[in-house]
């Protein structure tokens, strides 16, 4: 196999060796551990929204990038593989393989800008006139959630999720940290396209329940690691279509679903 967009013959895409690959996985894994670890600590004075808002703007996009590492990093070991068997090919080392995961958090890092701009309305005197109504908002956001799962544009994501080795080979940007910064910044555009409407569930039912955290991120790895993981979508999907159907209907139900991180 060659890899395209390099002048002439390209070098024959090798195997990873065992344990360069085995030292990928745990690294990966051993930073998702230690930022549910940090996040554990950060989740118990915060027992609600009013909690996260008394974060300052800095800790919180803090909060959230380790919220991702702890979430994302164990659904993205098959592609963080694909791509160091990639740049090996070429004779590089182990830097280009970090600059791609580094573009892949800076965009989560991005989108956590939509949570806290929400969060500083929601303790702003402007948010007064629909507090009223934020449960049943809540439920209409699970409903464009669950339907969401159904769309083709989700189906676009979720394929280039699952086809790390397609993925890569379409989106060569060329050797060097620079060029694997983009592929991780395209990496994560296709992964927030996958995956924010379940995140949306997760701000709704509580951004820092560490349960409702813990079943949404395996439901990612799922999704993108399973032979049924399309079909987990699906199913993923109409529950929340239900669920939020039923908060719309009996507001209540969102306390009993989320505690007090409601």
């Amino acid at each position: 196999m060659n890899l395209p967009g390099a002048a002439g013959a390209a070098p024959a895409v090798k195997t990873l060796p065992r344990p360069v690959s085995t030292a990928i996985i745990a690294a990966l894994l051993v930073c998702a551990a230690a930022a549910w670890l940090l996040t554990l600590q950060q989740s118990s004075p915060m027992t609600g929204m009013g909690g996260i808002a008394m974060l300052g703007a800095g800790l919180f996009l803090v909060t959230w990038v380790l919220m991702m590492v702890a979430m994302m990093f164990p659904t993205i070991a098959p592609m963080v593989l694909t791509h160091a068997t990639i740049v090996r090919s070429r004779g590089e080392g182990a830097l280009p393989t970090m600059a791609f995961v580094l573009g892949y958090l800076v965009i989560w890092a991005a989108v956590g800008l939509v949570p806290l701009a929400v969060i500083q309305f929601l303790g702003s005197s402007m948010a007064s006139p629909v507090s009223a109504w934020l449960p049943r908002l809540g439920g209409a956001v699970l409903v464009i959630a669950g339907l969401y799962q159904f769309t083709p544009l989700k189906n676009v994501c979720l394929s280039a999720c699952r086809s790390p080795l397609g993925f890569m080979l379409t989106h060569d940007f060329g050797g060097g940290a620079p060029a694997a910064t983009r592929a991780g910044i395209s990496h994560g555009l296709y992964c927030v396209g996958c995956c924010w409407a379940l995140m949306a569930v997760l701000a709704v039912v509580g951004l820092m329940n560490l349960a409702w955290m813990a079943v949404i991120a395996a439901v990612f790895f799922l999704e993108k690691n399973w032979r049924y993981g399309v079909l987990l979508s699906r199913v993923s999907g109409a529950m929340c279509v239900i669920i939020g159907v039923a908060v719309m209907a009996k507001p209540d139900f969102l306390q009993l679903l989320a505690g007090p991180m409601a």
